[in-house]
């Protein structure tokens, strides 16, 4: 191959790529300016007064960016007998959540997470719980729905296996018949807790490295650039045509 056109072909190449590294650092920069918003949103939601949650009307339009984290109260009875416990990992260490449908006065359902509960450690028996039988009133935080089940671990409600918080497999294995929200909410710390369930524990935490992403594609773009520019004023290599 000549070596004009290697040399444009190997610049053109590095052109190439440095158009595409730009590309990505400027759609990392967009992704930065959603998930800032986004984080924005969520401080509000979190210390805002809390609300009725949505109601049946606006069940299709819930959604993560519009309602995760909403901070809501609801009133209502909980079905304690329908209860499932769900595997967590907290600061406290390794249990579950004890999940509860509350029946409202609104007159649907919603799981509603109590809080945490630490592990069985055999020989010691498992932590017991008070299951509250008269009205209750709940304030926390909205959650969307968690479907399939946790990392390389899938539900199985067969053998009372959960470990995520899928509220419609839940609702469907606890036979709730009453309209179930297709949300749940994580309750906040009752005043004075010092038992079990442990509630307060949701963590809202968004891991917010675009900036460190969009500047690494600018700097290869940088780069391929200069690789481009090299190559093109790279001088031509002349074959020696002298006679032995």
């Amino acid at each position: 191959m000549p070596d004009t056109l290697r040399r444009g072909l190997v610049g053109g190449l590095a052109a190439l790529a440095a158009a595409g590294f730009v590309a990505l650092g400027v759609w990392q920069l967009q992704r930065l300016a959603w998930k800032t918003d986004l984080i924005t949103q969520v401080e509000t939601r979190i210390y805002a007064a809390p609300t009725l949650p949505p109601p049946p009307a606006e069940w299709r339009a819930v959604s993560a960016r519009r309602d995760q984290y909403r901070r809501v109260r609801l009133t209502g009875r909980f079905l304690n007998d329908r209860e499932t416990l769900v595997k967590a990992v907290t600061d406290l260490g390794p249990g579950d959540w004890v999940m509860t449908p509350l029946a409202t006065d609104q007159g649907f359902t919603v799981l509603v997470n109590r809080g945490f509960v630490p592990a069985r450690e055999a020989p010691e028996p498992r932590v017991s719980w008070s299951r509250p039988s008269d009205p209750q009133t709940v304030t926390g935080l909205l959650r969307i729905t968690e479907p399939g089940g946790g990392f390389l671990r899938a539900n199985d409600p067969a053998a009372g296996r959960w470990y995520s918080r899928d509220v419609a497999a839940i609702a469907a294995a606890r036979g709730l018949a009453t309209p179930v929200a297709p949300y749940f909410v994580d309750a906040e710390a009752a005043s004075g807790q010092d038992g079990w369930p442990r509630g307060g524990l949701t963590v809202v935490r968004f891991n917010n490295s675009h900036l460190v992403y969009a500047l690494t594609w600018f700097a290869l773009a940088l780069l391929a650039a200069f690789a481009a520019v090299k190559f093109a004023r790279r001088p031509t290599i002349k074959a020696d045509r002298r006679t032995p």
